[in-house]
Order: structure tokens, then C-alpha cells, then sequence
């Protein structure tokens, strides 16, 4: 059976996420971590095991009274972002805990792109926006070319088609004539050698009462 524990699940998708996500000086690792009334930020240098800022919603300071929305999670990421910035930190490498990358999570790291960390994730984000409505336009116009395409192709391959059918009728019916014309002629070829043979047979009768 599936292990049904939401936090040995948790634990384990982590474990995986952590082998290949590490944090560096130049680009540290921002851990995130949240419970059911809080959420919790960190950015650490995996290199030197140190926490370089850190933020919470168990902060008195930041005058958020619950922890468990999302309207919390924002103010957690803006402040996270705000904070490593101040501290010369411009890029990190997000850690999402295991969880899910929605709700919460997806709040806080959002909130700490726009805050001014990962600037160049951001530019090539709207890039990608902007070019998805004109390749949207293109695939659109080009199914109508397609269209126009199949239709002359179906026209050629239907002329040699009837074409087909016309001397396949034409053989078909020039066969039977030659069947006709030939069972004819041996009739006739036939009908010579029937009237010999029964003329040249003697009359059994008539010779019978000529020799009485």
C-alpha cells in the first residue's frame, strides 16, 4: 500500500529535492517551511552552513496576526527578499520543502521575485509571455494554408482514378465479345463434321430390307 503519512512523503520528495539543490555563497538556498498557522523563510549558504536572513510570521515586528494565508505568505517573501538584498544577496536557489508549488509556497516565492530577487527569471518570464500570444498567432494562420493543400492533392489523385475504372470497364467488356465471337466460330467448326458423320452412317432399315 502507498504510504498515506503526509509528513514521510513530505520528508522524502525533500530528501530528492535536496540532492540536486544546494546553496552556494554566491547563490544561496531559500528554504521555505510552513505549518498550519505560520510560514517560515530562510536563505542559507550550504557551503559554509550559515543562515545569511531569515523571516517568519512569529515576528511580532511584522504585524501579521495569522500566518496560515497567503496574504501572510506575500509579506513573508517580500520581507525574506528585502532582507537578503541587504545583505548583497541578488540571486538565490528556491527550496520548496517538499511541499506542493501552490498556495502558500507559491505566494512566497513570488513575493520575493518581485521584491527584486532573481531580476533575470522575471525578465525571462515576461519574455516568454509576450512571445506565447504572437506563436499562438502563428500556429493559428498556419492551419489555414494546410487546409488548401490536401484538397488540390485529392483532385490529381482522383483523375487517374477514373481513368483506372474506365479501361478496367473497357477490358471488362471487350472480354465477353471475345468469349461470344470464339464459342461461335467452334459452333460452326463444329457443325460441318456433326453432318458428315451422320451422313456417311448407313441406314440400318433400308439396307436390311434391300438385302431381304
Amino acid at each position: 500500500m502507498a504510504n498515506r503519512n503526509r509528513a514521510e512523503v513530505r520528508n522524502a520528495v525533500h530528501g530528492r529535492i535536496r540532492r540536486k539543490v544546494r546553496g552556494t555563497t554566491e547563490r544561496p538556498r531559500l528554504a521555505v517551511y510552513r505549518s498550519l498557522n505560520h510560514i517560515y523563510a530562510q536563505v542559507i549558504d550550504d557551503e559554509k552552513a550559515q543562515t545569511v536572513a531569515s523571516a517568519s510570521t512569529t515576528e511580532k515586528s511584522l504585524g501579521v496576526k495569522s500566518g496560515g494565508n497567503i496574504d501572510a505568505a506575500k509579506k513573508i517573501g517580500q520581507t525574506i527578499a528585502e532582507r537578503a538584498l541587504a545583505a548583497g544577496i541578488e540571486n538565490v536557489v528556491f527550496d520548496r520543502g517538499g511541499y506542493l508549488y501552490h498556495g502558500r509556497v507559491k505566494a512566497l516565492t513570488d513575493a520575493a521575485r518581485a521584491a527584486g530577487l532573481n531580476k533575470n527569471e522575471v525578465i525571462e518570464a515576461a519574455a516568454a509571455d509576450a512571445e506565447k500570444p504572437e506563436a499562438a498567432e502563428a500556429e493559428a494562420a498556419k492551419p489555414k494554408g494546410k487546409q488548401k493543400e490536401p484538397k488540390a492533392k485529392a483532385k490529381k489523385e482522383t483523375a487517374p482514378k477514373e481513368a483506372t475504372t474506365e479501361s478496367s470497364d473497357g477490358e471488362a467488356g471487350a472480354k465477353p465479345k471475345a468469349k461470344k465471337e470464339a464459342s461461335a466460330k467452334e459452333a460452326k467448326e463444329a457443325s460441318p463434321e456433326s453432318d458428315s458423320a451422320e451422313s456417311r452412317e448407313p441406314i440400318v432399315g433400308q439396307s436390311g430390307r434391300r438385302g431381304a
